[in-house]
């Protein structure tokens, strides 16, 4: 607590997929293990660290244990605020990562082996509430063409402001927060939010994000004195609550028009999801200066940025996973995840 602490950034490598095999591409990002991951190929020759490399073999269970997720959840349960959050060009496998497969409903379930990091994280928390007297609740956002839109509200989404304030820093007014206690109940949240999300098909991506979701886990505790006073009712002498949280923030991929074939209303929500991830790079790189040498953040350049900048620069504890395609295809947008990422391990934060 209060201590500098590194933003731990992990990478994910994801397989070629049939088209790219077929076309004929060729693998050019390589795992060299202990987190160290080279990228070869014309004109190119370059080797990145992380604190962990996945690689196209890497089952979902080993990017939750290898990745950190289980001591976010521990940390977020002490009273830290705790942010993961998927990078990556769209197509690279940041929603299969935190959600695992896309087709998942009530009716069909996933196979237990390719949940993905939220679902294996809401075990892990409701296992350690058992018994406790942690009240836990959801709210589930996206920001779409620079609106901020509740996912959980009944009705059709309406844009909610953003609002700031001393204490509570940049937060959503009016946003819908449901209590659950099951993994049921849970899963179900994020089921129905994501139905609601908005997505849509492009030449790279046949279920591209159009919006940049946030689905944050608010827990509550409170430690209550076992033997109260005479006089006194229960509670009465109880120690302050403490209160985590635990976002998880699927990015929309970065995309090139040209490579996507996108055209009108697409075309429009690319330049936004690449404005607002613009904007998290210049964050990133300001941040990624020594403390004495920052000159001022500019979180208000958008949604994105005012929403996570307690995340990114403030008192929180944050968890990147950086997604890439190992295709010759992609290598320009790959190099820039790597560079993105790598200049993100410099940030650090004083839970």
């Amino acid at each position: 607590e209060g201590k500098e602490t590194r933003l731990r950034v992990v990478l994910r490598v994801r397989p070629l997929t049939c088209t790219e095999t077929r076309r004929g591409d060729q693998q050019v990002v390589h795992s060299l293990g202990d987190g160290a991951v080279h990228v070869s190929a014309a004109r190119h020759d370059a080797t990145f660290g992380f604190s962990a490399v996945f690689d196209a073999g890497a089952s979902q269970e080993a990017v939750f244990e290898g990745s950190g997720m289980r001591q976010l959840v521990e940390l977020a349960i002490d009273g830290f605020s705790c942010t993961v959050f998927a990078f990556g060009q769209t197509g690279s496998g940041k929603t299969y990562t935190l959600m695992g497969p896309l087709a998942q409903s009530k009716t069909q379930p996933a196979s237990p082996a390719l949940l993905g990091l939220m679902q294996r994280s809401f075990t892990c928390l409701l296992e350690q509430s058992r018994g406790s007297d942690l009240v836990l609740s959801a709210s589930y956002l996206e920001i779409y063409n620079e609106q901020v839109r509740d996912l959980l509200s009944p009705g059709p989404p309406c844009a909610l402001p953003l609002r700031w304030s001393k204490t509570r820093g940049f937060y959503v007014e009016n946003q819908l927060s449901v209590e659950f206690e099951s993994l049921e109940a849970i899963v179900s949240l994020l089921q129905q939010g994501s139905q609601r999300r908005r997505t849509s098909a492009h030449a790279l991506n046949r279920h591209s994000s159009r919006s940049h979701a946030l689905l944050t886990i608010h827990i509550c505790s409170r430690a209550v004195s076992a033997h109260p006073a005479p006089g006194e009712g229960w509670g009465a002498s109880a120690c302050p609550s403490k209160q985590g949280t635990l976002c998880f923030v699927d990015l929309a991929g970065s995309e090139r028009v040209k490579e996507t074939g996108s055209s009108g209303e697409l075309s429009v929500e690319a330049n936004s999801i690449n404005r607002s991830l613009l904007a998290l790079g210049h964050c990133i790189s300001l941040l990624a200066k020594p403390r004495g040498k920052r000159t001022h953040i500019p979180y208000r350049d958008s949604k994105l940025t005012r929403l996570l900048a307690r995340s990114l620069g403030g008192s929180g504890i944050t968890l990147m996973v950086a997604c890439i395609s190992p295709s010759s295809r992609c290598l320009s947008e790959t190099l820039s995840t790597l560079h993105y990422a790598s200049r993100a391990r410099r940030v650090t934060t004083r839970p």
